[in-house]
């Protein structure tokens, strides 16, 4: 059976979507498969509605863009009403409770409720709120091994910045520990 998820990730500037994004290709591509990464920059960065779309396949990928996403990591309100009525019926998403609503979710799609900040801030640094979800969302897709995500940190995080990575790595376990 072939392997194809494609994600919309979203949220305010500065929640670090790119930087989930980024790290989920990177997973994809450490695992062998195919994968696009699109950022959305522009005026939305710090303090609008911040995204960018991963497709993840093991067959060669048609199109990067995405008009029905298959799942959605949601780091804020403003994001779920952009973005939810978008997702395909059945599909999956991740919210950030710690900011959204999730009497807001929609029956249609399977929601996976994480309050990441609240996860985050027990581990430390609200800052990986974004890890806290990423994890989640692996849990809930299967779309790459877990470890393999972690495993892929040092591609995104900055040798300056390496002495994170075992904290990141922390982040993403909470998250695919709490969404199962």
């Amino acid at each position: 059976m072939a392997l194809y998820q494609d994600v919309i990730m979203a949220g305010f500037g500065g929640q670090g979507v790119m930087l989930i994004g980024n790290l989920l290709a990177y997973a994809g591509m450490n695992a062998g498969l195919n994968v696009t990464y699109i950022p959305v920059y522009g005026p939305e960065m710090r303090g609008g509605t911040a995204n960018c779309t991963v497709v993840v396949s093991d067959e060669d990928i048609g199109s990067p863009i995405i008009q029905r996403p298959k799942s959605l990591i949601v780091m804020n309100q403003p994001s779920l009403d952009k973005f939810q009525p978008r997702l395909e019926d059945g599909g999956v998403q991740v919210l950030n409770t710690s900011l959204v609503d999730a009497s807001q979710a929609e029956a249609r799609v399977r929601t996976v409720c994480v309050p990441a900040n609240d996860i985050a801030d027990k581990l430390g640094n609200t800052k990986m709120a974004n890890m806290v979800a990423l994890g989640a969302y692996v849990r809930a897709t299967g779309v790459v091994d877990l470890d393999v995500v972690k495993k892929s940190l040092v591609s995104v995080i900055s040798a300056h910045y390496s002495h994170l990575i075992p904290k990141n790595a922390d982040a993403l376990q909470a998250g695919f520990d709490h969404a199962g």
